[in-house]
């Protein structure tokens, strides 16, 4: 297994309470939302920041993608609520 490189930002590193983390590559997850839901299922801050799929945003090294992007061999994979401009 390989390791995928977690970051957080704005709200959903608020609910789960830390900046990023470091895991193994889970076998079972294929896409993005694949990820989402393993983590989702951790509960706590986790649920609270993934519940709403609709209000997540992605990027693997540093490229926004979609949800049901596929991980392959990206190192790294950031979660962060919309961004707005003003």
């Amino acid at each position: 297994m390989s390791v995928l490189r977690l970051l957080y930002f704005a709200r959903v590193r608020e609910a789960i309470g830390r900046d990023g983390e470091e895991i193994e590559r889970p076998a079972m997850a294929e896409t993005i939302a694949d990820l989402v839901d393993l983590l989702a299922a951790r509960g706590g801050g986790y649920a609270e920041a993934l519940a709403d799929r609709s209000r997540l945003r992605a990027a693997l090294d540093q490229r926004f993608v979609p949800l049901d992007a596929p991980l392959a061999d990206a190192r790294e994979l950031a979660l962060f609520p919309p961004v707005t401009g003003g």
